[in-house]
């Protein structure tokens, strides 16, 4: 963002702007939520920990976390860029597209597999990753 990287690990709450990335992730799951997205839980028991439900454990990833700081903070028309050194799980995958819709926001994530140009409510990997 403006030359400069932030960094995200899932849950983590050490960024300067924890508390207003997580309140904005609060806000898109509300409307993920009245758009009528029911999350995937088929890959969240890699993430749940003891303390933390399936769902929750998905709301705390950090590309989440990082759409979420790319909302407040972009430049309007500006896409969000996010690197990733892992696969986008599907239900992420689904979100990113869902959000790049609902806030009419570009959002480029490079994940250790494949690039992904979320765009109007679709992917340019086809679904294919």
């Amino acid at each position: 963002m403006d030359g400069s990287v932030h960094q995200f690990v899932a849950g983590d709450t050490s960024h300067p702007q924890s508390e207003q990335i997580y309140m904005k992730l609060e806000e898109i799951q509300q409307r993920l939520t009245s758009a009528g997205y029911k999350p995937d839980l088929s890959e969240a028991a890699m993430v749940a920990g003891v303390d933390c439900t399936k769902g929750a454990a998905l709301r705390l990833h950090s590309e989440r976390l990082a759409i979420s700081f790319g909302l407040l903070n972009a430049t309007p028309g500006a896409p969000i860029r996010i690197l990733k050194n892992l696969r986008v799980c599907k239900d992420c995958h689904t979100i990113s597209k869902l959000i790049s819709k609902l806030y009419h926001v570009e959002i480029i994530v490079r994940d250790r597999i494949r690039f992904h140009h979320f765009k109007d409510g679709s992917c340019s990997c086809k679904d294919y990753w």
